[in-house]
């Protein structure tokens, strides 16, 4: 392959500087957390339920799974916004002014 001069056959990735709650790690945490927490909590909730078919299971969770996806949504937000979680802070003081 034959690249053309001045011409990258690559974009750069971009970079952003996040100020505030790094939204994107609160979607990847509460994302992973609800599996690691989620699935086992419905696991064992479902065996104090009958349920005789598929589509019985899986209203099952749902019902169950959504308001655990929620309540992690909400605790990964207010961790990240307390502490500034994900966002790859800095304080104040790391940071050099030149004049």
């Amino acid at each position: 392959m034959s690249v053309r001069p001045g011409w990258e056959p690559v974009q750069p990735v971009e970079q952003v500087e996040v100020e505030g709650v790094d939204y994107g790690w609160v979607m990847q945490t509460t994302f992973v957390v609800t599996i690691l927490v989620g699935a086992p909590v419905v696991a064992v909730l479902s065996t104090f339920v009958t349920l005789e078919s598929w589509g019985a299971r899986a209203a099952f969770a749902v019902r169950v799974g959504a308001p655990i996806w929620f309540l992690t949504a909400v605790v990964v937000a207010v961790y990240a916004r307390r502490t500034e979680a994900g966002d790859g802070y800095s304080s104040p003081d790391d940071e050099s002014d030149e004049d």
